[in-house]
């Protein structure tokens, strides 16, 4: 078992802050229709910001909460569907933008869509050695594929980072994880990219295809996911529901999480919920919400937190810590 500590947080958004009375001016919806339907009332669009912008600035904001100095991370890990381009990984161009280049790093990205910080929270809980510190960052730039004439689909989504610094080592508490992947064959949350030509040696000139779901069959997936992956992490763990402190979920909809406040019988106060403010921002979600949460004087010593979330894939995962 991996005994870590969360050693700080941090998160960072783009400056532009799009409320729900502007897309009433470029689509056909109401603020009233979007917050009964979503709980969200704005979210943060990059204008310049890039995703590894955001995410060294989050990082930076982990590092400075953590007091430790940044040669002292061995690891570092971003989760994103919306990197800067293909290749090099994000995760190399926030090593660069921290001016970590000439220490010792292994730096590498992963995309679970929604599920991708807690997926790489796992990574890196298996593969620090003792003493040794990770960082984990959770980045997004949703706003670049999102079609913004689809009311399905913009109305909900936003970009910004979130970051974690964690440390293995023998003063640190156990942390319990579970993770899994349904498949897809549906396509219900997808975004399909650029065909392949047919030919050798020739591009195929398409345009840009952006990300699309199924809205209702998301919602049923997500509440199941989110209470499965509950109960998982509390099966391995000597606690059961009432010993959790706080649960901090991905942000996606809060109509997803009332009703798993329901089925599991707990108050929607047992939740952190930020999305009100920030939308779903994927995999920079939870660890936005973990970074606010500790902003705010919500976490605290001998805490014990539930991380859970659910994405594209169809992917599912938590993490149980003691802080």
């Amino acid at each position: 078992m991996n005994t870590i500590q969360l050693l700080g947080c941090g998160y960072a958004h783009p400056k532009q802050h799009i409320d729900n009375h502007y897309l009433e001016s470029i689509i056909d919806t109401s603020d009233e229709w979007i917050v009964q339907r979503t709980g969200i009332h704005a979210r943060y669009v990059a204008t310049t910001e890039t995703t590894s912008l955001l995410a060294a600035e989050a990082a930076q904001k982990a590092i400075e909460d953590a007091k430790i100095d940044k040669k002292d991370i061995s690891l570092l890990i971003v989760a994103t569907l919306t990197g800067d381009q293909p290749m090099p990984s994000t995760a190399c161009l926030v090593q660069e933008q921290l001016g970590m280049m000439d220490q010792r790093l292994m730096a590498f990205d992963i995309n679970a869509a929604c599920s991708g910080f807690l997926y790489s929270l796992q990574c890196a809980c298996a593969m620090l050695k003792e003493n040794e510190c990770a960082l984990v960052i959770g980045a997004e730039n949703l706003s670049k594929i999102i079609d913004w004439s689809d009311r399905g689909t913009c109305i909900l989504f936003g970009d910004g980072a979130g970051a974690a610094i964690i440390r293995k080592s023998a003063q640190g508490k156990n942390v319990w994880h579970f993770a899994q992947s349904k498949g897809d064959p549906k396509r219900v949350l997808d975004i399909p990219g650029k065909t392949l030509s047919d030919q050798p040696c020739v591009n195929v000139d398409e345009a840009y295809r952006y990300l699309s779901m199924d809205g209702k069959e998301v919602f049923r997936f997500a509440v199941g996911a989110m209470e499965e992956a509950i109960h998982q992490v509390l099966e391995q763990s000597p606690w059961d529901l009432e010993a959790i402190d706080l649960i901090i979920p991905h942000q996606a909809n809060v109509r997803i999480l009332a009703n798993v406040a329901r089925h599991m019988k707990l108050s929607m106060d047992r939740f952190y919920v930020n999305l009100d403010r920030f939308g779903n921002t994927s995999a920079a979600s939870v660890p936005i919400a973990l970074a606010q949460a500790k902003a705010e004087g919500r976490l605290h010593e001998g805490m014990k937190i539930i991380l859970v979330g659910f994405g594209g894939g169809l992917t599912y995962a938590a993490s149980l810590m003691e802080l």
